[in-house]
Formats: structure tokens, C-alpha cells, sequence
């Protein structure tokens, strides 16, 4: 099957590179990213749609544009607007369009999209009303009961639409998606966040792989580099180091959530064991698979 793939930008936010980079020394880091005079960095928050023959999927929906004018200063937001919902209108699509939507997790910069943009007349709603949602059990457990750590991170308005969402596949650790079919396989690990899901999808010129929260960009190749979000580094490096071997090995190629300068790469390693980065992508328009 013939599958095209086309990257979208959800809303982009400047964090602190500290916090970004895990605390990696800022002399590492800013070979990475350049800082502000507020030690923060550009972060994207992209999203992936895959056009079939006979369906669209979106993967993730980005941070989206739910905050209120108050709480947008301090979440590094660059804009108000639903930046994703542009980018499906610049398509010919509008959320309505969209058949499946893959959640790598439900922390609100991947899953935030979902939501409407706020307005002060009235609460955000569920968008996507087409759509069959499709996300991990184990990440929807953790959404419902996030550890004290971690609990900033979900936004409760959006965990009670998903609760009454009448098309919800919730997928067990291990298993296929039904809604996805055997074609996609579902990685399941724990060091971001407990039971996040990335897609591997196949292509004639190697398997794609939605990388979440796991390998977030380029930078977060290099195996020291995890983020400060990340509840179990030690674990997480031990998941990324498993699966660069792996695409290495088959040449497959990362679709990356944050790089704001690239969407895709090809995963190398070399004799020493490092990995690296080539054939990048910044944009992908009607790429296929």
C-alpha cells in the first residue's frame, strides 16, 4: 500500500534548554540549540499525518492552543492561534477529515491539540469528532492517575473528553492496534513516560518510526541526552539505544516531535557505536513511505 506522509506544525514554545536537555552541561547543549537571554530554546511540537488510499491518520496532535492569555507567557507559547488546524486547512483538510488519531501518550504536548483554542466565551471542546482515537492502555491508566511529578503535565478537562469519547481504542502493552491494522508496528516503552506508544510505519524505503517523547529530535540521538520530563532517564537511554540499533541495522528513519529544523532523518552508527543523523528532512509534503 502506498502511503504519503506530510509533517505538520502544531504550536511551537520556548523552554528552558536546562530543563530541555536534562541537565546536560549548557557547553553540550548549545552545540544543539541557541539560547535566548532567557536560557530558553526553540522547541516544536510536531505532528505527523500519513494519508492511505482510503483514510487519513494523524499522529499526535501537538501542544496545542487551549492555554488562556495568562497561563501563554509562562508555557512558552509563540501563539494563540491552533497552529495544527492551519496547517490540515493549507491541505485542503479540516479536523473533521482526519479518520484516525495515534496519542503517543496524553501529556498536553503531544495530546493538547485535541483540544479547541480557548476563546473566554467558553471551555475548550474535543476536536477530531470523525476520528477513532487510538492510545496505549498503560497511557491511558497514567492519565487518569499521574504521579504527583508528573500530574502538571495532563490536563484534566481533556482526560474527562477522552473519558466520554465514544471511539477510544485503548491498545495492551505488547499488542497491534486493531484500528491501525498488523501493518503498523507499536513500540511500547516506560523512560518519558509510563506506557508511551510510537509507531513504526512501513515504507518501501525503510520503516518510519514516530518518536515521541523518546528520541525528540536530533540532538536526543546522542545517548547521554535525555530531557528533564523524562520520569526514568536510565531506562529511557536503555529504550533509545534498542531501538537506534535496530533502525540502524534495518535503515529505518525517526519522524522527530520537537527538532524545529527537521522532521525526519535516517539513523546511522558508526564503529564506535555512535549514532548519528543523515538525509534530513524539514518538511515533509507529500513524502512517500
Amino acid at each position: 500500500m502506498k502511503r504519503l506522509l506530510y509533517s505538520l506544525e502544531g504550536n511551537a514554545r520556548k523552554l528552558d534548554g536546562g530543563f530541555v536537555f536534562g541537565g546536560a552541561p549548557r557547553a553540550l547543549w548549545e552545540r544543539f540549540s541557541n539560547p535566548d537571554p532567557e536560557h530558553r530554546v526553540d522547541i516544536a511540537s510536531r505532528c505527523l499525518l500519513v494519508r492511505e488510499p482510503a483514510r487519513w491518520i494523524l499522529f499526535d496532535t501537538g501542544f496545542g492552543a487551549w492555554f488562556d492569555p495568562r497561563r501563554q507567557k509562562r508555557l512558552g507559547a509563540h501563539d494563540t492561534a491552533h497552529t495544527l488546524l492551519g496547517g490540515l486547512r493549507a491541505l485542503g483538510l479540516s479536523h473533521e477529515d482526519i479518520d484516525v488519531v495515534v496519542l503517543s501518550h496524553l501529556q498536553q504536548g503531544r495530546a493538547g491539540g485535541l483540544l479547541s483554542a480557548w476563546t473566554d466565551a467558553a471551555a475548550p471542546s474535543m476536536l477530531f469528532p470523525s476520528a477513532t482515537l487510538v492510545v496505549s492502555q498503560p497511557a491511558w491508566h497514567r492519565a487518569q492517575r499521574p504521579h504527583v511529578r508528573d500530574r502538571g503535565w495532563y490536563l484534566p478537562e481533556l482526560v474527562d473528553h477522552l473519558a466520554r469519547h465514544p471511539r477510544v481504542e485503548r491498545v495492551p502493552r505488547g499488542s497491534h492496534s486493531a484500528t491501525l491494522g498488523r501493518a503498523y508496528s507499536l513500540h511500547f516503552c516506560d523512560g518519558h513516560s509510563p506506557g508511551q506508544m510510537l509507531t513504526e510505519i512501513p515504507g518501501t524505503l525503510g520503516p518510519v518510526v514516530v518518536a515521541s517523547d523518546l528520541v525528540p529530535g536530533r540532538a536526543w540521538v546522542h545517548r547521554s541526552i535525555t530531557s528533564g520530563a523524562d520520569r526514568f532517564p536510565e531506562l529511557l537511554i536503555d529504550e533509545k539505544i534498542a531501538l537506534l540499533d535496530d533502525l540502524a541495522a534495518r535503515g529505518g528513519r525517526l519522524f522527530f516531535s520537537a527538532d524545529p529544523a527537521c522532521a525526519m532523518a535516517r539513523i546511522t552508527r558508526d564503529e564506535r557505536g555512535r549514532y548519528g543523523s543523515v538525509s534530513d528532512r524539514r518538511i515533509l509534503s507529500g513524502v512517500e513511505a
